[in-house]
């Protein structure tokens, strides 16, 4: 593996860089749509069942279905790369709409009570006091959807965009090993960063839960 990093370098952090674009812009916005949707599940009760449900299907969907149908839906080429980012952010969107919603539910409503006593109206209790207190199984969820999606980036490889991915496929057409462990290898290593990450963010956003657990 080392002889063929040094022979295909550039192949190889092109491919890098790609697998991370295509994996990281469709997490960030997912989730920032998961926001608005898991807090209507909890602000209107009757939405929850609904619109979890709904979440559910659309995450079962099979990727390569969605990467090949896409094209015919927005008009794209099976080649661009926004096929794989819209496909990617509906996903981060299913998974993370769940624990955006659950994370609020599990928020103390005596905490929500008493911001409102002290003059907090519902948005700025639900920015400075219920989402704060729900990061920890938001961003457990963001850890979910961040190695999700690095896997199924790859699966890209298949119509022709998929990072990594396609050192797989290069691999399977030359029956040369070396650029499928090379990719599996990365994909791995990336997948283990992110995790590490998400976590660093979660010990930096929530130091509240460190104290609370030295005091236990």
């Amino acid at each position: 593996m080392i002889d063929y990093l040094r022979g295909s370098s550039g192949v190889v952090l092109d491919a890098l860089a790609q697998h991370v674009v295509l994996a990281v812009v469709p997490l960030l916005i997912g989730a920032l749509l998961a926001l608005p949707v898991g807090y209507l599940g909890v602000r209107f009760p009757r939405l929850y069942q609904p619109l979890m449900g709904l979440s559910g299907i659309v995450y079962s969907i099979p990727s390569l279905a969605v990467f090949v149908t896409l094209p015919y839906l927005l008009g794209t080429r099976i080649l661009s790369p926004v096929n794989i980012v819209v496909a990617l952010a509906v996903y981060t969107l299913a998974l993370m709409a769940r624990t955006v919603a659950d994370g609020l539910r599990s928020v103390d409503p005596a905490l929500a009570e008493a911001a409102t006593a002290m003059g907090y109206r519902r948005t700025r209790r639900l920015l400075e006091v219920e989402l704060p207190l729900a990061l920890p199984v938001v961003l457990a969820g963001a850890r979910v959807a961040a190695v999700s999606n690095i896997s199924l980036v790859s699966v890209g490889a298949l119509i022709g965009v998929g990072g990594l991915g396609e050192l797989f496929t290069r691999g399977f057409q030359l029956d040369y090993a070396e650029p499928i462990v090379t990719g599996i290898v990365l994909t791995l290593l990336l997948a283990a960063v992110a995790d590490l990450l998400l976590v660093l963010l979660q010990r930096w956003a929530t130091p509240w839960t460190r104290t609370a657990g030295r005091k236990g």
